[in-house]
C-alpha cells in the first residue's frame, strides 16, 4: 500500500499547470480549482484544455483518483436563501460536471451552512437532496464531502452531521468524505495524544464508516482543540503535534487516497512532503 501525498497547486493558467505544480514539490497526488473559485459563472473548459490535461496526468504519472478538485467557496448548498441556493445548485453541478470532462473520479466541497434561519437538520436534508440533484446529471464522480471547523454556522463540523447527509444521498456508492485535520482539531476531535487518536478514529467509523473515507486535508492548526477557528499551520508547528503526523502516515486506513496539504506556506511543501515521507 502507499501513502499518496500533494497540496493544493494553482491551476492559474490552465488546468494543466496544476500537474506541472504538483510535480515540481515532488508530490504524487493534488487537489486543484478547475475554475475561478470567487465567481459564480466560469467560462466552460476548452476540449483542447480537457485533452490536454487528460494527456498530461498520464505523460506525468499520476492517477486520475489521485487528483481533488476543490468547489467554489461561494456555494452553499444548505443555504435558506433562493437565490443562494440556485446559483449554488449551478455551480455545483458545473464543477461536478467539469470533474467529469476532465476524468476525474471525485470533486471536494464543504457541506454548507444554516445562517440561523433554518433547523440543522433541515440544512443537511436539503444539502443531501441537492447532492442527489448533481448525482443525477453526472456521471463518475463522487461528492466527497469536507469536515469543517464549525465556524458560524457552518455544518460538517460533527461527524453526525456527514453521517446525516450520506443517509440522504440515494447512490451510496458517489458519495464520500475527506477529512481536514485542521477541521477535526479545531470542531473539538482531539488529535495530539495517541489516545485523542484513536478515539477519534474509532468515532469516526462507528458514526460514518472508513468505507466513505476519500481523502484527507493534512493540516496543523494555529489553535487548539474545539476553537471552532479554522486557521491552517505547517506541519509539527501547530497545535497537532509532531507525533500526529507520524501517526497518521503509518496508519493503513490512509493508504491508496490523496492526502493534501493546504498549509500556509507553499514554498515548504516539497519540504513538508519530504518529511511526511521520511516519516
Amino acid at each position: 500500500m502507499t501513502k499518496y501525498i500533494g497540496a493544493h497547486v494553482s491551476a492559474s493558467g490552465g488546468v494543466g499547470n496544476a500537474i506541472l505544480n504538483a510535480e515540481a514539490i515532488g508530490a504524487n497526488a493534488f487537489a486543484l480549482f478547475t475554475r475561478n473559485q470567487r465567481s459564480w459563472v466560469s467560462k466552460p473548459l476548452p476540449q483542447l484544455e480537457i485533452d490536454g490535461f487528460k494527456a498530461l496526468l498520464i505523460d506525468r504519472g499520476f492517477r486520475p483518483e489521485m487528483v481533488l478538485p476543490h468547489d467554489s467557496y461561494l456555494i452553499n448548498l444548505g443555504s435558506p436563501d433562493e437565490e443562494t441556493l440556485q446559483k449554488s445548485r449551478a455551480a455545483f453541478f458545473d464543477e461536478m460536471y467539469r470533474a467529469q470532462q476532465l476524468g476525474l473520479t471525485m470533486l471536494n466541497f464543504h457541506p454548507g451552512s444554516h445562517l440561523n434561519k433554518i433547523s440543522e437538520e433541515e440544512c443537511l436534508d436539503q444539502i443531501a437532496r441537492e447532492i442527489n440533484m448533481a448525482l443525477s446529471k453526472t456521471e463518475g464522480v463522487t461528492a466527497v464531502i469536507e469536515n469543517t471547523a464549525g465556524q458560524g454556522t457552518n455544518l460538517g463540523w460533527k461527524f453526525e452531521h456527514i453521517a446525516r447527509i450520506i443517509e440522504g444521498v440515494e447512490d451510496k456508492s458517489r458519495v464520500g468524505v475527506c477529512i481536514d485535520t485542521c477541521h477535526t482539531l479545531a470542531a473539538g476531535y482531539d488529535l495530539t495524544t495517541e489516545m485523542g487518536y484513536q478515539f477519534t478514529m474509532e468515532e469516526f467509523e462507528r458514526v460514518v464508516g472508513f468505507k466513505y473515507l476519500r481523502a484527507v486535508h493534512l493540516n496543523d492548526s494555529k489553535k487548539g482543540s474545539g476553537s471552532h477557528v479554522d486557521r491552517h499551520e505547517v506541519l509539527g508547528e501547530g497545535a497537532m503535534g509532531k507525533e500526529f503526523f507520524a501517526r497518521l502516515m503509518h496508519d493503513p486506513r490512509f493508504d491508496d487516497m490523496p492526502i493534501i496539504l493546504e498549509t500556509p506556506d507553499p514554498m515548504r511543501w516539497a519540504d513538508e512532503i519530504k518529511w511526511l515521507r521520511g516519516l
